[in-house]
């Protein structure tokens, strides 16, 4: 896996992304490694070898509040401006170095969040039309459901799902919420004037959006029925994602967030990551890829902006954390409280010749994952593989909560203090008009990435020799043999539901 560097200026370590430069024809065969066995035992019909047994975890004798802070579209690299959330959760939990987004899109995440199924299960596998968006997912047998019937009060704030507001559905609240404060589309995208439907009712507030969400979070945190039994909280802010009002310094032909008139300009000049996979198309990247995408310098001038802004609007969400922290030591719970942080998908400015998220690519899947809490090792940083269903089913089990769906996810929290784990994860993404097409299937194991495109074109990445994914390996022979084993996995669990999904962990290699 990548090693571990400790950012400059940070409290917490992070993930790094080591050089390149590695020599790919040294891989050779990876027969004998956990990969292999994982791959061929099932494929080939042999006996799977004995996976990594399942660690000792107690389940709480009274039951914790949990509080699940995301982000949208924030990306793990978005934690190095983020010292708030290092110091306050990632010093005192532990941090997951490697959890991604198996759809790395808007609703799909996050209706993953609230099901803890993979896209192709839950089947809103996209933003827009029939197949995406907040009318066409089924809002029964979800997490808030199962949480309240284990004696949970649940509260929401924030963006739900993309959608929700339009055609009729502004007063709408979805089942299994006990309070619910939610901003309604378009409103949801407009910092200043965000539109709330709380419980029903419809109010405007003329603040910035991320201090009003901020604000209807601590207000519930510290209603007195908050002592009358467990609670579930879901706050979702809207920044980083992109949205309005517009601005005159704003680019022209590259949408941007908005940040708080406080730190407007507090990042002027930031660059854009000096990494070997900006604006660069992967060697024998197929003909549909995104990544074939030129942006000139205008273009990239643009971007700039555009990361800029984003790294000035996670300001704001970096205090609100702190805030809730606060309120919940202030009031007496943070000792009886898990607090999850973590974003619906990543995102990447130029990475891959990308503006935007969707791709199979570490920089658009990867989420940070942080969790703290009684029990939790303070300080720890984890490579092992987790996807954000795995967030839900582990919240479920947390609070023992009886699932009203099939779990596709596994609980996170006996692997904590485990040695770090290699897992497979099955990878999906559909077109965003309707949801009708897939754009691509894959696996992700451990360092091995492979993504099979709808033409049935192929990538191939070893993130250990090549954590940039600047040289799919897919057509060189010398890994035709990692190209099949990856190929009949992904085949294999693509249409997994339950039980039937990857639930196995071995060490990691």
């Amino acid at each position: 896996m990548a090693a571990v560097a400790v950012l400059a200026g940070s409290s917490i370590a992070l993930g790094a992304l080591p050089d390149s430069g590695g020599p790919l024809g040294s891989l050779g065969s990876l027969a004998g490694s956990a990969f292999a066995r994982v791959v061929n035992a099932p494929v080939e019909g042999v006996v799977p070898p004995t996976p990594t047994s399942t660690p000792d975890w107690a389940p709480y004798s009274t039951k914790p509040n949990i509080l699940m802070i995301t982000a949208d579209d924030l990306a793990y690299d978005d934690l190095e401006y983020m010292p708030h959330v290092r110091s306050l959760l990632a010093d005192q939990g532990t941090s997951m170095t490697e959890a991604i987004a198996p759809t790395p899109i808007c609703v799909p995440a996050r209706a993953s969040l609230l099901t803890g199924q993979y896209s192709h299960n839950h089947q809103t596998v996209t933003v827009n039309g029939e197949r995406g968006g907040y009318t066409s997912m089924d809002h029964t047998g979800t997490l808030p459901e199962a949480m309240q019937e284990a004696g949970y009060d649940t509260l929401f704030t924030g963006k739900y799902l993309n959608g929700y507001g339009l055609d009729g559905t502004a007063k709408d609240v979805p089942p299994g919420w006990t309070d619910w404060r939610a901003t309604t589309d378009m409103s949801t995208y407009n910092f200043l004037h965000p539109r709330i439907n709380h419980n029903g009712k419809l109010k405007t507030y003329h603040r910035y959006t991320t201090y009003v969400m901020r604000d209807q979070a601590n207000e519930m945190i510290s209603a007195p029925e908050r002592t009358d039994k467990p609670w579930y909280m879901w706050v979702n802010y809207v920044a980083p994602h992109h949205g309005g009002p517009g601005e005159k310094d704003d680019p022209e032909g590259t949408s941007t967030t908005r940040p708080a008139d406080e730190d407007k300009h507090s990042f002027d000049g930031l660059e854009l990551p000096d990494t070997p996979n900006m604006f660069r198309t992967p060697t024998d990247a197929p003909r549909i890829s995104a990544s074939r995408k030129f942006f000139d310098a205008q273009g990239r001038s643009e971007l700039r902006i555009a990361h800029e802004q984003r790294v000035e609007s996670v300001q704001a969400v970096d205090r609100a954390v702190a805030s809730h922290v606060l309120r919940l030591e202030a009031t007496g719970q943070m000792d009886n409280t898990i607090v999850v942080f973590s974003s619906d998908n990543g995102y990447t400015t130029g990475g891959h010749n990308i503006n935007g998220k969707l791709m199979h690519y570490r920089e658009t899947q990867r989420i940070p994952l942080i969790l703290r809490g009684p029990g939790i090792p303070a300080g720890r940083t984890l490579s092992t593989g987790f996807g954000n269903p795995d967030i839900a089913t582990t919240i479920m089990a947390v609070a023992g909560a009886e699932p009203g769906r099939p779990q596709d996810g596994v609980n996170i929290m006996p692997w904590l203090s485990a040695p770090a784990q290699d897992r497979v994860i099955p990878l999906s993404a559909w077109r965003v008009s309707d949801g009708h097409k897939q754009i691509y299937s894959g696996i992700r194991f451990g360092d091995w990435t492979y993504a099979r495109f709808s033409d049935g074109s192929e990538e191939l990445y070893d993130l250990d020799e090549d954590p940039y994914q600047v040289r799919s390996l897919a057509l060189l022979p010398g890994f035709a043999d990692q190209l099949a084993e990856l190929r009949a996995l992904s085949k294999k669990y693509a249409t997994c539901a339950g039980d039937e999904c990857p639930k196995e962990f071995y060490p990691a290699g």
